[in-house]
Protein backbone atom coordinates (compact mmCIF):
# COMPACT_ATOMS: atom_id res chain seq x y z
CA UNK A 1 0.00 0.00 0.00
CA UNK A 2 0.89 3.34 -0.90
CA UNK A 3 0.50 6.51 1.17
CA UNK A 4 1.01 9.68 -0.34
CA UNK A 5 0.08 13.12 -0.26
CA UNK A 6 -1.51 15.10 -2.48
CA UNK A 7 -0.15 16.96 -5.63
CA UNK A 8 -2.12 19.30 -7.57
CA UNK A 9 -1.28 20.52 -11.23
CA UNK A 10 -3.87 22.14 -12.24
CA UNK A 11 -3.50 24.22 -15.18
CA UNK A 12 -6.56 26.27 -17.37
CA UNK A 13 -6.97 27.86 -20.35
CA UNK A 14 -5.95 31.64 -21.10
CA UNK A 15 -8.69 34.60 -20.00
CA UNK A 16 -11.98 34.00 -21.12
CA UNK A 17 -12.31 35.21 -24.47
CA UNK A 18 -15.83 35.61 -26.25
CA UNK A 19 -14.67 33.98 -30.12
CA UNK A 20 -17.32 35.01 -33.46
CA UNK A 21 -18.46 30.82 -33.11
CA UNK A 22 -19.93 31.91 -28.92
CA UNK A 23 -21.64 35.17 -30.46
CA UNK A 24 -23.33 32.98 -33.14
CA UNK A 25 -24.56 30.28 -31.01
CA UNK A 26 -25.83 33.25 -28.58
CA UNK A 27 -28.02 35.19 -31.96
CA UNK A 28 -29.42 31.28 -32.53
CA UNK A 29 -30.93 31.61 -28.91
CA UNK A 30 -32.16 34.51 -28.72
CA UNK A 31 -35.91 34.19 -29.90
CA UNK A 32 -36.74 36.74 -32.92
CA UNK A 33 -35.78 39.41 -34.87
CA UNK A 34 -32.45 41.58 -33.40
CA UNK A 35 -32.83 45.01 -33.72
CA UNK A 36 -29.76 45.57 -31.28
CA UNK A 37 -30.34 48.00 -28.43
CA UNK A 38 -28.35 47.88 -25.42
CA UNK A 39 -31.12 45.73 -23.62
CA UNK A 40 -30.48 42.80 -26.49
CA UNK A 41 -26.71 43.40 -26.23
CA UNK A 42 -26.94 42.66 -22.68
CA UNK A 43 -28.94 39.14 -23.40
CA UNK A 44 -26.42 38.73 -26.36
CA UNK A 45 -23.49 38.94 -24.01
CA UNK A 46 -25.19 36.49 -21.81
CA UNK A 47 -25.85 33.87 -24.06
CA UNK A 48 -22.02 34.27 -25.60
CA UNK A 49 -20.55 34.22 -21.85
CA UNK A 50 -22.11 31.36 -21.24
CA UNK A 51 -21.31 29.54 -25.00
CA UNK A 52 -17.56 30.64 -23.99
CA UNK A 53 -17.74 28.85 -20.40
CA UNK A 54 -19.08 25.54 -22.06
CA UNK A 55 -16.53 25.20 -24.90
CA UNK A 56 -13.49 26.41 -22.18
CA UNK A 57 -14.58 23.87 -19.83
CA UNK A 58 -14.91 21.57 -22.74
CA UNK A 59 -11.50 22.29 -23.62
CA UNK A 60 -9.76 21.56 -19.98
CA UNK A 61 -9.34 17.73 -19.89
CA UNK A 62 -8.74 15.44 -16.80
CA UNK A 63 -4.68 15.60 -17.00
CA UNK A 64 -5.14 19.43 -16.70
CA UNK A 65 -6.75 19.03 -13.15
CA UNK A 66 -6.03 15.32 -11.62
CA UNK A 67 -4.34 14.62 -8.79
CA UNK A 68 -1.63 13.08 -9.89
CA UNK A 69 0.16 11.31 -6.66
CA UNK A 70 -2.96 9.46 -5.39
CA UNK A 71 -3.42 7.85 -1.93
CA UNK A 72 -4.70 3.86 -2.79
CA UNK A 73 -4.97 0.46 -1.32
CA UNK A 74 -4.94 -2.56 -2.37
CA UNK A 75 -7.12 -4.76 -2.09
CA UNK A 76 -5.91 -7.14 0.30
CA UNK A 77 -5.36 -4.13 2.31
CA UNK A 78 -7.30 -4.44 5.97
CA UNK A 79 -10.20 -2.34 6.41
CA UNK A 80 -8.64 -0.37 10.16
CA UNK A 81 -6.05 0.69 7.71
CA UNK A 82 -8.00 1.71 4.89
CA UNK A 83 -9.64 3.99 7.39
CA UNK A 84 -6.64 5.20 9.00
CA UNK A 85 -5.34 6.22 5.41
CA UNK A 86 -8.67 8.07 4.63
CA UNK A 87 -8.64 9.44 7.88
CA UNK A 88 -5.24 10.61 7.82
CA UNK A 89 -5.06 12.55 4.76
CA UNK A 90 -9.00 13.83 4.92
CA UNK A 91 -10.34 12.32 2.05
CA UNK A 92 -13.52 10.67 1.65
CA UNK A 93 -12.63 7.88 -0.56
CA UNK A 94 -10.03 5.81 -2.16
CA UNK A 95 -9.49 3.53 -5.29
CA UNK A 96 -8.26 0.07 -4.74
CA UNK A 97 -5.48 -1.50 -7.18
CA UNK A 98 -5.07 -4.52 -8.16
CA UNK A 99 -1.92 -6.47 -9.99
CA UNK A 100 0.49 -3.92 -11.83
CA UNK A 101 -1.51 -0.89 -10.59
CA UNK A 102 -4.77 -1.25 -12.11
CA UNK A 103 -8.43 -0.20 -10.67
CA UNK A 104 -10.23 -2.61 -9.46
CA UNK A 105 -12.80 -1.03 -7.16
CA UNK A 106 -12.84 2.46 -4.88
CA UNK A 107 -13.84 2.82 -1.23
CA UNK A 108 -15.78 5.94 0.06
CA UNK A 109 -17.74 6.25 3.67
CA UNK A 110 -21.00 5.10 2.11
CA UNK A 111 -19.17 1.79 1.85
CA UNK A 112 -18.11 1.68 5.18
CA UNK A 113 -21.66 2.93 6.39
CA UNK A 114 -24.09 0.69 4.23
CA UNK A 115 -21.72 -2.75 6.13
CA UNK A 116 -21.82 -1.23 9.64
CA UNK A 117 -24.03 -4.49 11.68
CA UNK A 118 -26.55 -1.74 12.71
CA UNK A 119 -29.68 -0.50 11.16
CA UNK A 120 -29.40 3.01 12.53
CA UNK A 121 -25.68 3.43 11.46
CA UNK A 122 -26.52 4.98 7.86
CA UNK A 123 -25.18 8.73 9.06
CA UNK A 124 -22.75 9.76 11.45
CA UNK A 125 -25.30 11.11 13.96
CA UNK A 126 -26.48 7.28 13.98
CA UNK A 127 -23.09 5.99 14.60
CA UNK A 128 -22.60 8.50 17.54
CA UNK A 129 -25.74 8.12 19.07
CA UNK A 130 -25.17 4.14 18.92
CA UNK A 131 -21.42 4.82 20.72
CA UNK A 132 -23.36 7.31 23.21
CA UNK A 133 -25.90 5.07 24.52
CA UNK A 134 -22.85 2.64 25.34
CA UNK A 135 -23.92 -0.48 22.92
CA UNK A 136 -20.49 -1.26 22.13
CA UNK A 137 -18.12 -0.58 18.67
CA UNK A 138 -20.66 -1.25 15.67
CA UNK A 139 -17.57 -1.63 13.81
CA UNK A 140 -16.06 -4.96 15.33
CA UNK A 141 -17.67 -7.06 12.83
CA UNK A 142 -15.56 -5.31 9.95
CA UNK A 143 -13.06 -6.11 11.98
CA UNK A 144 -10.85 -8.83 9.97
CA UNK A 145 -12.37 -7.61 6.75
CA UNK A 146 -10.21 -6.74 3.51
CA UNK A 147 -10.53 -3.47 0.96
CA UNK A 148 -12.06 -5.91 -1.55
CA UNK A 149 -14.70 -6.70 1.34
CA UNK A 150 -17.04 -3.62 0.72
CA UNK A 151 -15.00 -2.05 -2.07
CA UNK A 152 -17.62 -0.93 -5.02
CA UNK A 153 -16.47 -2.33 -7.93
CA UNK A 154 -16.12 -2.11 -10.93
CA UNK A 155 -14.81 1.68 -10.24
CA UNK A 156 -16.19 4.35 -12.45
CA UNK A 157 -13.01 5.21 -14.29
CA UNK A 158 -12.52 7.84 -17.13
CA UNK A 159 -9.04 8.26 -19.13
CA UNK A 160 -6.91 11.45 -18.44
CA UNK A 161 -8.34 13.07 -21.93
CA UNK A 162 -11.64 13.16 -20.67
CA UNK A 163 -13.30 16.79 -20.64
CA UNK A 164 -13.88 17.77 -16.91
CA UNK A 165 -17.60 18.97 -18.51
CA UNK A 166 -17.91 15.45 -19.15
CA UNK A 167 -16.77 14.22 -15.55
CA UNK A 168 -19.27 16.62 -13.57
CA UNK A 169 -21.85 14.98 -15.52
CA UNK A 170 -20.71 11.31 -14.75
CA UNK A 171 -20.23 13.16 -10.86
CA UNK A 172 -24.18 14.02 -11.23
CA UNK A 173 -25.65 10.82 -13.09
CA UNK A 174 -23.63 8.49 -10.75
CA UNK A 175 -23.84 10.32 -7.64
CA UNK A 176 -20.12 10.11 -6.74
CA UNK A 177 -17.63 12.84 -5.51
CA UNK A 178 -14.98 11.44 -7.41
CA UNK A 179 -13.09 9.48 -10.63
CA UNK A 180 -9.92 7.45 -10.75
CA UNK A 181 -7.84 8.39 -13.65
CA UNK A 182 -6.52 5.35 -16.02
CA UNK A 183 -4.38 5.08 -18.75
CA UNK A 184 -5.33 3.00 -21.85
CA UNK A 185 -4.01 0.06 -19.40
CA UNK A 186 -6.54 0.46 -17.09
CA UNK A 187 -3.80 1.49 -14.61
CA UNK A 188 -4.15 4.18 -11.86
CA UNK A 189 -2.67 7.46 -12.98
CA UNK A 190 -4.64 10.06 -11.23
CA UNK A 191 -7.36 11.25 -9.56
CA UNK A 192 -10.44 14.20 -10.05
CA UNK A 193 -12.92 14.95 -7.22
CA UNK A 194 -15.92 17.48 -7.43
CA UNK A 195 -13.50 20.25 -5.99
CA UNK A 196 -11.01 20.10 -8.46
CA UNK A 197 -14.00 20.71 -11.10
CA UNK A 198 -15.23 23.58 -8.99
CA UNK A 199 -11.41 25.13 -8.66
CA UNK A 200 -10.77 24.74 -12.66
CA UNK A 201 -14.24 26.09 -13.40
CA UNK A 202 -14.25 28.99 -10.72
CA UNK A 203 -10.42 29.69 -12.25
CA UNK A 204 -11.88 29.90 -16.10
CA UNK A 205 -15.14 32.45 -14.90
CA UNK A 206 -12.36 35.01 -13.03
CA UNK A 207 -10.32 34.85 -16.08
Amino acid sequence: MDKNTLNRNISCPGPLDISDEDVLKAMKDVQGYLDITPADAKELYRFAYRHAIERLTHSVRARDVMTKTVVFVKRETPLREVAEVMAHHGISGVPVVGGEGMVIGIISEKDFLHNLDNEGASSFMGILAHCLKKDGCIALSMLKWKAEDIMTSPAVTVEEDTPISEIAGIFTTKNINRVPIVDSKDKLIGIVSRADIVQSSSQIIEK
